[in-house]
């Protein structure tokens, strides 16, 4: 699906935050960013798949980021895609989601939420490829597997008990969603490059 209308034009997509400069202007979670970070490494055989896609004339040059520093997702998520665009040879562009609502109406998940991360991929000539939203699939399983056992478990749970007891029991699984994230966007882009 192109986007001809985007209010995401070259000039606009130039004025984002590169993943250094986002990180240094945060305001929480500074140090789950920095270890997420630290602890992913795209692998030699995604980097080599990575840079093949990037390399074909109709390939992605550019991704478009949209997240928040409270959003566990986000914290989760940003640092692969920033790696993703380190392997690939990508220019990031991050703009944080709150203070950029027209962008993030253009990518809503189910054509309703406003959920993030977000990652849009553009060519060379800015055109749209595709885009990535929140989490992969996998996660989007357990997490919900994950909050049905916490609630069955104790029913009188408070919502901030139950985020606490999440973030824990999701804790393990962090490492395998980097992974699964990876190879939901090269799929992506092979599938959107291709047809």
């Amino acid at each position: 699906m192109a986007r001809e209308t985007s209010v995401v034009t070259p000039q606009r997509f130039s004025e984002g935050f590169g993943y250094s400069a986002y990180i240094d202007q945060i305001n929480v979670n500074k140090a789950r960013f920095e270890d997420f970070y630290k602890n992913f490494q795209v692998t030699p055989e995604d980097t080599q798949s990575l840079k093949e896609l990037a390399s074909q004339p109709n390939g992605p040059t550019k991704m478009l980021v949209l997240g928040e520093d409270w959003c566990g997702d986000v914290i989760r998520g940003m640092p692969v895609l920033a790696r993703i665009c380190e392997a690939a040879g990508l220019e990031m562009s991050i703009f944080p989601r709150d203070q950029h609502h027209d962008i993030m109406n253009e990518f809503l998940k189910n054509g309703e939420w406003m959920s993030i991360p977000v990652a849009v991929f553009y060519t060379r000539d800015h055109q749209y490829i595709c885009h990535w939203i929140e989490r992969p699939e996998s996660a989007e399983r357990e997490m919900e597997e994950i909050s049905d056992a916490i609630r069955a478990e104790n029913p009188e749970i408070t919502e901030q008990e139950f985020g606490l007891e999440r973030r824990k029991r999701t804790a393990s699984r962090a490492q395998a969603w980097q992974q699964e994230t990876v190879t939901e966007i090269k799929e992506l882009l092979g599938k959107s490059i291709s047809s």
